[in-house]
């Protein structure tokens, strides 16, 4: 350290606190020889830049070596991590606020709920006097032009609802936690449900389609293209109804949000900060991290390359970031990586808010040109291992990072971010400005009055539930029940007839017979009865056969003979 700054230092410490910054002006930024001056050379950007905050350096705080991040690199994507409590919230804030101050729309996960207060002045204070103080910053009490969304409705903001087939086989696997396997099956099904032209609106129309491959009706229709395991569709359908049960249902329906919509500027020209709203959903992390995930590639789909610009089309700040990527599968991770990569060129920069780097993968934080590190600890041997790790990330610095990263105050933080001209920047550390909006929330009655005085509240509030695979499949099922009953009430009807049909053929042989034998004889008499029975015939026998003898030989000249 130079003469200069020991001196400075020397007299700082002597001096109130309050007055360090103000001693520490002494400093000559231009000498080559003070480390501080280096550090602080690297950040006098020509073009329009974000002010972060002052350096610090041997414990100093120094207000006019200021820490400023380019606003043309904001596209560069970045980092912004730390221990729980050390100011990532409020860094989010301060970022946020001046990139609508500059005209670029900004979106913001809220998952603790705490964000809102952006679109609401701040409040002045000692503590809040002093930070400026120190940094010299020009402090005024402002707020920024906002919008309030919520998933699906869930809490309040604004519905943002998404369709299944928008969301996609990738995503819905991640949030379904399905296996390699079972996620190709998942593919097969949605290629299906495309080409057959049944829309996968919300959670039924999946669940539909997934009964119907596995039916009598519907399990050929997969076999040329390898086929629906009956075990496969019972995990997706399980998987299915896990899901719903933590009110996925209402996440996925029409309309769709426009993901457009959170590239709005307000009528003075400042950008528009998103919030989405996430406490009444902070309880499933993978469903809202997977959601923003979503929110993220459908700008990637929609957006046109645009190439480098003087300032991005939004800013976009993935909070709790490594819930993200928590199980996640390889299929998964390349589609983040390649979205991270190549939504650059479109003009969106992504902030990935998170713990510690080691939270994300590498080949995610390799694409991470801009870092803000708040304060580690370091109290169990894993915290140690995740410390020296987190070292390795930033380039040769001038300071002992490993001292500095768990010494840091709240509201401190290391940071390196790309220039104008691409190349990474000395490390600083920084003590970083106050947000000039509220720090807390708004309030349920502010929020609510907010969110219905929106002019996208009319679009979307309202779900709509329009004909898509579910009512489709259960149409053809529903026709194809009343096919077979109609079939099987025609064989009855069939059977009935045929044995009509045997019945008169029966009738009409017994007549023929019966014509065959002549025509039925009247009923005899009693005298006709008793004259024809045999005991009168055996009778009539005896009487004739005398009575011929008698006759006989009186005829023939024979008398009788007396007794």
């Amino acid at each position: 350290m130079s003469e200069s700054t020991d001196d400075t230092a020397a007299e700082a410490a002597r001096t109130d606190p309050a007055d360090k910054p103000d001693r520490a002006t002494k400093v000559d930024a231009t000498d080559p020889a003070d480390p501080a001056a280096r550090i602080a050379a690297g950040y006098a950007f020509t073009g329009p830049a974000l002010d972060l905050g002052a350096l610090l350096w041997d414990g100093t705080c120094l207000p006019d070596r200021q820490i400023r991040i380019p606003l043309s690199m904001l596209n560069r994507h970045g980092l912004v991590a730390g221990a729980t409590g050390t100011g990532k919230t409020k860094t989010l804030q301060l970022i946020a606020e001046q990139l609508s101050a500059n005209g670029v729309p900004v979106f913001l996960a809220d998952v603790k709920g705490d964000v809102s207060g952006i679109t609401a002045p701040g409040t002045p204070g000692e503590r809040v006097g002093e930070r400026a103080r120190q940094v010299a910053q020009n402090w005024e009490p402002t707020g920024f032009p906002g919008e309030f969304y919520s998933l699906g409705g869930i809490g309040p903001g604004i519905p943002v609802r998404s369709t299944v087939t928008a969301f996609g086989p990738v995503l819905m696997s991640k949030v379904l936690q399905l296996n390699q396997t079972q996620e190709q099956s998942l593919g097969l099904i949605f290629h299906y449900a495309d080409t057959k032209g049944l829309e996968l609106v919300d959670l039924k129309d999946l669940r539909a389609v997934v009964a119907f491959l596995v039916s009598d009706q519907g399990k050929a229709e997969l076999k040329g293209i390898g086929g629906l395991s009956t075990v496969t569709a019972g995990v997706i359908l399980r998987a299915l109804t896990a899901f719903e049960a933590q009110g996925a249902t209402e996440f996925f329906g029409e309309p769709e949000f426009d993901t457009g919509e959170l590239l709005r500027t307000a009528a003075d020209g400042r950008g528009v900060v998103s919030v989405l709203e996430l406490p009444a959903v902070q309880d499933k992390p993978q469903l809202f991290s997977t959601f923003l995930m979503w929110l993220l590639a459908d700008l990637y789909n929609d957006l046109p390359e645009v190439g480098d610009l003087d300032r991005p089309k939004l800013v976009f700040f993935f909070d709790e970031a490594h819930l993200l990527f928590d199980g996640a599968s390889k299929a998964f991770l390349q589609s983040v990586t390649q979205t991270v990569r190549l939504i650059r060129s479109k003009g969106v920069g992504v902030f990935f808010v998170t713990q510690t780097p080691k939270d994300v993968p590498a080949d995610v934080l390799g694409q991470l040109g801009n870092r803000v590190q708040h304060a580690l600890r370091a109290f169990t041997p894993d915290d140690a291992k995740a410390l020296k790790a987190t070292v390795k990330t930033f380039p040769h610095s001038a300071y002992d990072l490993e001292e500095l990263l768990t010494g840091l105050g709240t509201g401190e933080a290391v940071v390196t971010v790309l220039s104008e001209n691409g190349a990474p920047t000395p490390v600083a550390a920084t003590r970083l400005r106050a947000p000039q909006s509220l720090m807390g929330p708004i309030g349920a009655a502010g929020l609510e009055r907010a969110v219905h005085a929106s002019p996208l509240w009319p679009r979307y509030a309202q779900p709509v539930d329009r004909e898509s695979a579910y009512e489709k499949i259960s149409a053809e099922q529903a026709a194809a029940e009343a096919r077979a009953e109609a079939a099987a009430t025609a064989a009855e009807a069939e059977k009935e007839a045929e044995a009509a049909r045997k019945h008169a053929e029966a009738a009409q042989k017994e007549h023929a017979r019966a014509a065959g034998r002549g025509a039925p004889r009247e009923e005899p008499s009693l005298a006709e009865q008793v004259v024809g029975s045999g005991l009168f015939r055996s009778l009539a026998r005896s009487v004739g056969t005398q009575l011929g003898r008698e006759i006989s030989r009186s005829v023939f000249g024979t008398a009788r003979r007396r007794r």
